[in-house]
């Protein structure tokens, strides 16, 4: 059914939704913001420091560096994971994936405002009350069996609100890689559309990345279980 024929009350839960997803996105410039705490960085690489981004060549580095440690090694695939373990309403499967990144050393460095905009976009779903993995997620965080990392709840609400898994991949990893470079260009004092620019350029083979994302893998953590 195109969008013509869909009924106004189809129509309405659909604007809901993409609204829900936007805020959800705008959620990650401030966890993004915190990626300026050189100390923690450069415990993970050189290029990671943010204190080093002096040009265009420093800051396609810095992002190279991260889209290739973190976001499509871990994020991405956590992501995936959270939509299907919601799609087969497993919740202890995604508790032990909580677990997981909690263990993750490259996670580290930001996990607090993680789980902060993590936990606050989650305490938003919990009105939903036949969301049986929400509530137990939500029941697990308290006693803190879990932590409620932001993109383990994006999964959730990527599936809850019935947004394309593929859609929602590829909007998490620009808007992460456009909003650092963003912040780079603010903090260095640089262009923001060279800075843009670069970011596009890391994201060149975004599709493919998702793709293999998106496939079974052989690594635990990778594996869409």
């Amino acid at each position: 059914m195109s969008s013509t024929q869909k009924s106004p009350l189809e129509l309405a839960a659909e604007t809901r939704s993409q609204r829900r997803f936007h805020n959800l996105l705008g959620d990650l410039t401030g966890l993004l913001e915190q990626i300026g705490r050189p100390a923690e960085l450069m415990t993970l690489a050189p290029a990671l420091n943010p204190e080093l981004i002096c040009d265009t060549d420093t800051l396609q580095r810095f992002l190279q560096t991260y889209a290739q440690r973190i976001l499509l090694p871990i994020e991405l695939p956590a992501i995936t994971r959270a939509w299907t373990h919601a799609s087969r309403n497993e919740t202890r499967e995604l508790i032990a994936l909580d677990q997981e990144l909690a263990n993750e050393p490259l996670l580290t460095f930001f996990a607090t405002p993680s789980r902060e905009i993590g936990r606050v976009q989650l305490a938003a779903l919990r009105p939903m009350r036949d969301q049986r993995v929400v509530q137990r997620y939500l029941a697990a965080i308290d006693p803190g069996q879990a932590q409620g990392w932001h993109t383990l709840v994006y999964g959730l609400t990527l599936f809850i609100y019935s947004l394309p898994l593929r859609q929602g991949l590829g909007h998490y990893a620009e808007q992460t890689m456009f909003a650092l470079a963003e912040i780079a260009a603010r903090r260095a004092g640089l262009n923001p559309t060279d800075c843009r620019h670069i970011a596009d350029k890391v994201l060149a083979d975004l599709p493919a990345s998702i793709e293999k994302t998106l496939a079974p893998q052989d690594s635990p953590f990778l594996a869409v279980k």
